[in-house]
C-alpha cells in the first residue's frame, strides 16, 4: 500500500498546528515582557524569537482569507500588528529614550513613516496602517486606547493580544484603564473641568468632532458632564519602558 496518502495527511494535520503555534506567539511575548502596561525592552531585545515569528505569521495571512474573517477578528489582527511592529521597531533601535529618536531627527513623525509593517504581501508604514486602514475602515474610536506607540503618554500596552471574540470587552477595559490614569485623564468637579489626554484633541473627529462630544464619550468611564470645560494634559513621549 502506498504511503503517499498517509504522508499527505500528516502534512495537512501538521500545517494548522504549526500556524496555530505561531499565531499564539504574541501572547507569550506580551505575557512575559509587559508589566502594568510597560515593556521590558532590554529583555525583549535578547528574547525576540517569538515576536519575530508572530510577525512573520501575521504577514503570511492572505488578504482573501483575512477578508472572510468576522469584522472584530480583522480589527483585532490589525491592532496586534500595529503594536507588535512598534515593539520590533523599538528593539531594533534600543536603547533609546523615545520612539521619536527613530528615523530622521528633523521629522517628529519619522518612526511612523518608515516602511516597517508587512501585511498582505506588501510593506506599509505604521501611519498608513492607522490612518489609511484602521481608522477609516473600522471607525471604532476605542481603538485609540489599544494602539500603543511606545510612549508613556500612550494608553497602557495590554498584556495579552486582542482577540475577535473578546474585542469589545477588551476595548472597554482599555478605555477604563486609560481613563483611570490620573496623570493623563481626570475629572475636576470643583472647577467643572475635564483634564484629558491630547489623544482626544488629536483624534477629536473620531469622538464626535467637538469637546462636548468627547465629554459625552468619556463619561461612561470618567465622572464628567457634557457642559464642562476641557483642558489637555501633557503628553509624555519618553519610552514606556519597564526597568524593574
Amino acid at each position: 500500500m502506498s504511503m503517499l496518502p498517509v504522508l499527505l495527511a500528516a502534512v495537512f494535520v501538521a500545517a494548522p498546528a504549526a500556524a496555530t503555534s505561531r499565531e499564539n506567539d504574541l501572547a507569550a511575548v506580551l505575557r512575559a515582557r509587559v508589566h502594568d502596561g510597560r515593556v521590558d525592552y532590554a529583555s525583549l531585545k535578547h528574547h525576540r524569537t517569538d515576536l519575530d515569528a508572530w510577525l512573520v505569521w501575521a504577514a503570511s495571512v492572505p488578504q482573501k482569507r483575512f477578508d472572510e474573517w468576522p469584522r472584530a477578528r480583522r480589527l483585532a489582527l490589525l491592532i496586534n500588528v500595529y503594536n507588535a511592529t512598534t515593539l520590533r521597531l523599538v528593539i531594533d533601535h534600543y536603547p533609546i529614550a523615545s520612539i521619536r529618536k527613530v528615523g530622521a531627527f528633523w521629522d517628529l513623525k519619522g518612526p511612523w513613516r518608515l516602511p516597517v509593517v508587512r501585511l498582505f504581501g506588501r510593506t506599509i508604514t505604521l501611519d498608513e496602517l492607522e490612518q489609511g486602514v484602521i481608522r477609516p475602515q473600522y471607525a471604532q474610536p476605542r481603538v485609540h486606547f489599544a494602539l500603543v506607540c511606545a510612549a508613556k503618554g500612550c494608553p497602557p500596552l495590554r498584556g495579552e493580544p486582542y482577540i475577535g471574540t473578546r474585542l469589545d470587552a477588551q476595548l472597554d477595559d482599555q478605555a477604563r484603564a486609560f481613563l483611570s490614569q490620573n496623570g493623563k485623564n481626570r475629572a475636576d468637579a470643583k472647577n467643572r473641568t475635564a483634564h484629558l489626554s491630547p489623544i482626544f484633541k488629536w483624534y477629536m473627529a473620531d469622538f464626535g468632532g467637538s469637546r462636548k462630544s468627547v465629554l459625552r464619550f468619556v463619561k461612561k468611564w470618567l465622572p464628567v458632564e457634557e457642559d464642562w470645560g476641557v483642558s489637555w494634559t501633557d503628553y509624555d513621549w519618553s519610552l514606556n519602558e519597564d526597568k524593574r
